[in-house]
């Protein structure tokens, strides 16, 4: 019965905090009233739930919630945050999906393919440079890559089970 109760919990008393410190104009964090706050709020939930609660299903939710959320707070503030939103979206699912690997055992082969995709979109610039892509003709193929996702979701779509 104490698990059911943790994460309407949170959720109250994160709400709660939020509107309670907003209505009394608390002027110590003004950038803290926002969106992302209420999605690292909601997230927060999820992990307490999964973690106190033994809802191991509730790991990816929450490592999602709480890391977008601290992504849009800390994109704009933060010298040495990646700026490259898209890519740290896609690093925040991994580590959801590794924490999910961890708890549940399952997921692992999400986990590492949100990974590379995220290496690849993080140091883009870096990995064509390395390899030299964009000076041996295979700018063109390295310009379409997104298409190769595509096709393996399709396999991955229609592949029977043996």
């Amino acid at each position: 019965m104490k698990s059911q109760r943790i994460f309407p919990g949170i959720i109250l008393i994160g709400f709660g905090a939020y509107f309670l410190l907003q209505q009394i104009g608390m002027t110590l964090f003004p950038a803290f009233f926002t969106w992302p706050t209420l999605m690292i709020i909601v997230g927060i939930a999820f992990l307490g739930q999964s973690y106190s609660g033994n809802d191991s299903e509730a790991v990816l939710p929450g490592v999602i919630m709480t890391g977008f959320g601290l992504h849009f707070h800390l994109v704009g503030h933060v010298s040495f945050w990646p700026q490259n939103t898209i890519g740290m979206l896609i690093l925040i699912i991994s580590i959801g999906f590794f924490l999910r690997f961890q708890k549940t055992g399952s997921g692992l082969f999400q986990a590492f393919l949100f990974l590379i995709v995220a290496v690849l979109l993080l140091f883009y610039d870096k990995i064509a440079g390395y390899f030299g892509l964009l000076q041996n003709g295979m700018s063109l193929v390295w310009k379409f890559w997104p298409v190769l996702l595509i096709l393996i979701g399709i396999y991955f779509l229609f592949k029977k089970k043996k």
